[in-house]
């Protein structure tokens, strides 16, 4: 018999004899006086007034035998020592106790105490079994061998603990440490733009029309209305309705969809952040996306320094500004602004970088840009006034006609955020969302649709405004020093399990 069935079929004999027992191995609740987490931090104070405490976690480790046993139980991702004595919690219970396996939930009430070697420790008076485990876990194998701590069969395989992310949780407390950050990261941004008068706003995952960005959407079908929908690439569109609608600064944390491919860096699903303010142009976008993430740094590390795959990161506010085309000539050692279209085309060819679509000047900088700059920006850095071409949502440049206010920020060569001085002019917004329907039926694969809707939301008059989406899942991988993207998704998009 497969040793895990074999286990399986163990521990249901187990259930059933628990049950014999007149012991519910799965009651409705447990009343605990304190987290396992308040034990720790009240240890001193409950250790010298001796005060009865109730706590409830998972059983994690078993040691002893005969009439007493140590164990680990564990919760909230910490753990506690656990001194058990038949005498002390009874025949009965301690049978019960007996029948238990690593995984189980118990509700353990007694009194603190010290081993001789200083470890904290709960010394039971009362045991009660809150959840029995049928499946055992993979727990991997210590040995103390000349002091070193080493781990057998340890749960590493990525596959396994991305499919299964609550055994991960449970086996590796760093990990569920990795999305404590994550949280601390989405409150602080939350607490930075309600002090700046932002609302917090909610838009649709389901549109019938997409936008917002340049990318593939999901699509489904909507039985009872009898149409298509498109999950949600980006809420910008939505957003800057309700700026129309009257409200100053909206944000809204969004999960977006993009049909699009899986890397270190990429999922199809991840979270994004997107606001919008009006009255402002794109240097105070910066500003905002400037402090946002020194204050998320100093959140998670305690200072704007942090380090990443050996390489140091500060991000101090303010950051360095490059236009596209400076970074091309100072990075890329191009001076693309002198080049003729010919010479532009014969650079493109002689690298075998090739466009998506036909030629044109504005998306074939772009791309040097993205060829030969962006690996180089490791510090935090805003690239801004981007080719026209580049976005049909946006305002053109003050000074250059043939670019537009938008500009990228860019950490260890990844863009995290990008951002406009806004287009709210409806006559050039209908003939830039014209261009590209054009310029998708030429062949260019991610373009993005007309919205009849929310031109008409702009003619009943936008004020100017500014906006900006955050990568928000790179912003993580960056602050926790994770390598993949996979790792700061709790459940990460997998291929079918067979």
């Amino acid at each position: 018999m497969d040793e895990k069935v074999d286990q399986l079929q163990i521990r249901l004999v187990k259930l059933e004899k628990i049950r014999e027992l007149g012991a519910e191995p799965f009651p409705y609740s447990f009343q605990q006086s304190h987290t396992l987490i308040e034990i720790l931090e009240q240890a001193e104070e409950l250790l010298e007034n001796q005060q009865n405490v109730s706590i409830a976690g998972r059983l994690l480790a078993v040691r002893g035998k005969g009439k007493t046993s140590f164990c680990n139980i564990q919760a909230q991702h910490k753990r506690l020592q656990i001194y058990v004595r038949q005498d002390a919690i009874g025949e009965s219970a301690f049978e019960m106790f007996n029948l238990c396996d690593i995984g189980d939930h118990l509700g353990v009430s007694g009194t603190l105490m010290r081993t001789k070697t200083g470890e904290l420790t709960l010394r039971a008076s009362a045991i009660e079994l809150l959840s029995k485990s049928i499946r055992p876990l993979p727990i991997p194998k210590v040995q103390e061998k000349d002091g070193q701590r080493i781990v057998f069969d340890e749960v590493t395989d990525k596959e396994f603990r991305y499919r299964q992310r609550y055994v991960d949780l449970i086996l590796n407390p760093h990990v569920a440490e990795v999305f404590r950050k994550r949280a601390l990261i989405f409150q602080t941004i939350r607490d930075y733009l309600l002090e700046q008068n932002f609302l917090e706003v909610e838009t649709p995952t389901l549109q019938s029309v997409y936008g917002g960005a340049n990318a593939t959407p999901f699509v489904t079908h909507h039985k009872a209305l009898d149409q298509k929908f498109f999950l949600r690439i980006s809420n910008e569109l939505f957003l800057k309705r309700l700026i129309a609608g009257g409200f100053d600064a909206v944000f809204e944390f969004v999960k977006d969809f993009r049909n699009e491919g899986i890397d270190r860096t990429h999922n199809p699903e991840f979270s994004a952040l997107e606001f919008y303010q009006a009255y402002v142009d794109y240097t105070q976008i910066m500003r905002h996306t400037e402090n946002i993430c020194e204050r998320c740094a100093i959140a998670v590390n305690g200072k704007t320094e942090f380090e990443y795959e050996g390489q140091t990161f500060d991000m101090k506010a303010p950051w360095p500004r490059l236009t596209m085309l400076e970074a091309i000539e100072t990075l890329g050692g191009i001076s693309l602004e002198t080049m003729s279209d010919s010479e532009v085309k014969n650079l493109l060819n002689q690298n075998g970088w090739e466009l998506d679509g036909e030629y044109n000047r504005g998306l074939a900088t772009q791309l040097v840009f993205e060829e030969t700059c962006e690996d180089q920006l490791l510090q935090p850095t805003f690239i801004t006034d981007h080719p026209k071409e580049t976005s049909p949502l946006c305002k053109q440049n003050r000074q250059n006609p043939e670019l537009i206010e938008r500009f990228e920020a860019f950490i260890n060569g990844w863009e995290v955020a990008n951002a406009y001085s806004e287009l709210n002019d409806p006559v050039i917004q209908r003939s830039l969302m014209e261009e590209q329907v054009e310029r998708g039926r030429g062949g260019e694969k991610e373009t993005q649709p007309l919205d009849e809707d929310f031109l008409r939301a702009m003619e009943y008059g936008m004020p100017p405004m500014g906006g900006v989406g955050f990568g928000i899942d790179r912003l993580v991988m960056l602050l926790t020093g994770q390598s993949t993207i996979r790792d700061v998704i709790f459940f990460p998009t997998m291929r079918t399990e067979f």
